[in-house]
Order: C-alpha cells, then structure tokens, then sequence
C-alpha cells in the first residue's frame, strides 16, 4: 500500500511541478509521475545523505518539488534546447 501512496504524491509532485514550469499542457500523466518520482527520488538521496525511508514530510514534499521542479528543467533543456 506504501508504494501505492508513493505513486500518487509522486504524480501530484510531477503535476505541481510541470504547472511551476509551465509545461503541464505538453506532457502526459505517465511523464508527470516519472518526473515526479525520480526527481523526489534523487533530491531525496542529495538532500538526506543517501538514506531513504524517512517517510512523507512537509519537509520531503518541498524538496521532491524543488528536485522535480530541476528535473523537468533538465528534461525540457534536453528537449527543447532551452528551460522556460
């Protein structure tokens, strides 16, 4: 059931954050939480040390954004050639 909740604030992070980017009309749901997950996945890992499994927190929520939000401008530099 864990991984189920994981899924869903991870697509509603991708979400919020491909809104924060403005490119929410230009991908689908699938992007949106592949986006969500491994950016919270990664600023997790950077932020934490390396550790995981602290659970869900304010805290870890603001910096799964933060690390989607840089993850998506990656994404769109590699796709477009430029970040909005």
């Amino acid at each position: 059931m864990g991984f189920i909740i994981y899924l869903v604030v991870g697509g509603l992070i991708g979400w919020l954050a491909s809104i924060i980017m403005k490119t929410d009309a230009q991908q689908g749901i699938l992007l949106n939480i592949v986006v969500g997950i491994v950016g919270a996945f990664l600023a997790g890992l950077v932020v934490s040390g390396g550790s995981i499994g602290d659970g869900i927190t304010i805290r870890s929520i603001l910096v799964s954004l933060v690390g989607a939000v840089v993850l998506l401008g990656i994404v769109n530099m590699i796709r477009r050639g430029r970040v909005r």
